[in-house]
């Protein structure tokens, strides 16, 4: 979040370098207007073209935000030792598969119900709408983009640069697959040239079905927007993934809000929680979940077992890079949650717990330090 911030400020000057370096697309996306901007004015999710929270969010100046911006500032959470990346495996039986694979950050890839979903996939170096600046990746991506499987859809939770990434869904066009967005975010992907038919736009609680598995908009609790004046135009999701044995439900970004209960009761219980858990602070503690509240999430959709996301990827926060992992592992032995936590590339059995032993070695090394994963 703190990231975020400072590459809007930094895009009015980049605008130069847009033109400058005469870039075909346009990163900050499309404008919304004719039948999409009248189903912006007609949703119960917008008011005077702007899309709202459930629930009254803060997303103020204020001097807490100031303060975050000044512990990132201050930097020290670049990772202190390589970050191991595995080769994906991908099923050869994609009918019995329930499988997922962490790309890193929020990308995942879900073979489920004889389907595969991509989720908020970002395969560029950089979070930024700009190549030449803004987070950098803190390892490789596991695999090259034109190497993923045949995918049946792609599922984006909102238009930030962390979760839609220009350059990535430009190289997956050709494949004529739906992109699954929430409302208002088909403006950006028909400016990059995705066909209109396989721009799939929707609201809160709308289904889109893949065979035998439905995938559903859910609410979360966010923001939106690329740039300086864009705040909120469109709208921002978390996703349910119902396959006829197995279901999934993403949380995209969002911060904690009571009707996530809803989504456990209606469409729970799920097998897999993805839950974001990193970029967490206590200046945005509305917009954001850090690991205690993502466990208090998991349990509110009524998830089984949990994989983090939104970690350890990127540079976004103030925390250490691998604060929240460690900080998650600890707490979930507390109170009885089940963790699903591999390393990036890692393709794992959806249905079974699992913490690679990267991740226990660094929980080790913060127990043995005596660090406060709570310190900011």
């Amino acid at each position: 979040m703190g990231r975020k911030i400072i590459i809007a400020t930094a895009a009015v000057l980049g605008l130069v370098g847009v033109a400058l370096a005469g870039e075909r697309l346009p990163p900050f996306g499309g404008k919304i207007e004719g039948k999409r901007l009248e189903r912006v004015e007609a949703s119960e999710h917008f008011a005077d073209g702007l899309a709202q929270n459930l629930i009254p969010t803060s997303l103020g100046m204020n001097r807490e935000m100031f303060g975050a911006m000044g512990r990132y500032l201050r930097g020290g959470q670049n990772p202190d030792v390589p970050i191991p990346v595995e080769r994906p495996s991908f099923s050869d039986d994609l009918a019995e598969a329930f499988t997922m694979t962490w790309l890193g950050h929020s990308s995942v890839l879900l073979e489920i119900g004889g389907v595969r979903v991509l989720t908020d996939p970002v395969f560029s170096k950089r979070a930024s709408p700009f190549q030449w600046m803004g987070p950098a990746r803190f390892h490789e991506t596991p695999v090259p983009l034109d190497e993923l499987p045949k995918l049946d859809a792609v599922v984006i939770s909102h238009d930030h640069y962390d979760h839609l990434d220009m350059g990535t869904i430009a190289a997956l066009i050709d494949r004529d697959i739906p992109f699954l967005v929430p409302l208002g975010v088909g403006a950006h992907l028909e400016a990059w040239g995705v066909p209109d038919e396989n721009i799939i736009e929707m609201e809160w609680w709308d289904t889109f079905e893949l065979g035998e598995t439905r995938v559903v908009c859910t609410p979360a609790r966010h923001f939106s927007g690329r740039g300086m004046t864009d705040r909120n135009r469109t709208l921002w999701a978390s996703w349910a993934v119902i396959g006829p044995e197995h279901r999934v439900w993403f949380s995209g970004d969002t911060g904690p809000f009571p009707q996530a209960e809803e989504i456990g009761e209606r469409l729970g219980p799920f097998d897999l929680s993805m839950i974001e858990i990193g970029a967490y602070d206590r200046a945005w503690g509305q917009i954001h979940l850090g690991p205690d509240e993502a466990l208090t999430m998991h349990k509110q959709v009524r998830g089984k077992r949990m994989f983090p996301v939104h970690w350890g990827t990127f540079n976004l926060a103030a925390h250490r890079w691998d604060q929240p992992i460690v900080r998650l592992i600890e707490q979930s032995e507390l109170v009885g949650v089940d963790l699903l936590v591999p390393v990036a590339g890692q393709t794992v059995d959806a249905g079974e717990a699992f913490i690679a032993d990267m991740w226990l070695g660094r929980s080790a090394i913060w127990a043995e330090s005596g660090r406060d994963t709570l310190d900011e």
